[in-house]
């Protein structure tokens, strides 16, 4: 696999089976370049396909000393429909490591005690769920990821075999494609100007 060696993923454990996602998705934060991330399968991550958090033993290290961990179940579960990650499109999943990336730049400005304070409220708050999914989706759409979270939300609310309990998860807590466009928009905007 030469090729993969000489992209040379420093500081970072990525599975064999989505190194290439895992790829495109963190070229597209380089600010991320230095910090450490490991991609890992876990079974039974409740009501998510990915989830990014900060190493524990590093919670309370210096900002630019943390790691992270972003989970990733090999089998997802949504009622009596189970995913594998093989059935995923490529460009859906990297719009979900984008995502999950997103997840790490909003932690990456949070001192320890921040990121304490995040996760309570993360797990006692609907709204505070929706403002934290936002804020994931608007860094991957403003580093250049927005037809990848587009594909995502695609491949999620147009999947027949999705609950609709589901996909009105997805729909109530995450931006929807129309607010998707708008930003991208306002970057090519920014841009001509």
């Amino acid at each position: 696999m030469q090729q993969k060696d000489s992209l040379k993923f420093s500081n970072k454990i990525v599975p064999e089976s989505i190194w290439r996602e895992a790829y495109v998705a963190l070229g597209h934060y380089p600010e991320l370049k230095d910090t450490p991330i490991e991609f890992k399968f876990k079974k039974n991550i409740k009501k998510s396909f990915m989830q990014a958090q900060p190493k524990l033993g590093g919670l309370f290290k210096k900002r630019k000393n943390r790691s992270y961990i972003i989970y990733i179940n090999e089998k997802f579960r949504i009622e009596d429909e189970v995913f594998d990650l093989s059935k995923v499109p490529s460009d859906v999943l990297i719009g979900w490591l984008g995502h999950e990336l997103g997840h790490i730049m909003d932690y990456r400005d949070r001192t320890g005690a921040g990121l304490i304070w995040f996760g309570i409220k993360y797990v006692t708050s609907k709204n505070y769920i929706r403002e934290a999914e936002r804020i994931a989706d608007t860094y991957a759409v403003n580093h250049g990821l927005g037809d990848k979270i587009i594909a995502t939300k695609d491949f999620i609310l147009n999947h027949s075999h999705l609950s609709e309990n589901y996909k009105n998860r997805i729909q109530n807590l995450y931006l929807s494609q129309e607010e998707i466009m708008v930003l991208i928009d306002e970057i090519h905007e920014e841009v001509a100007h």
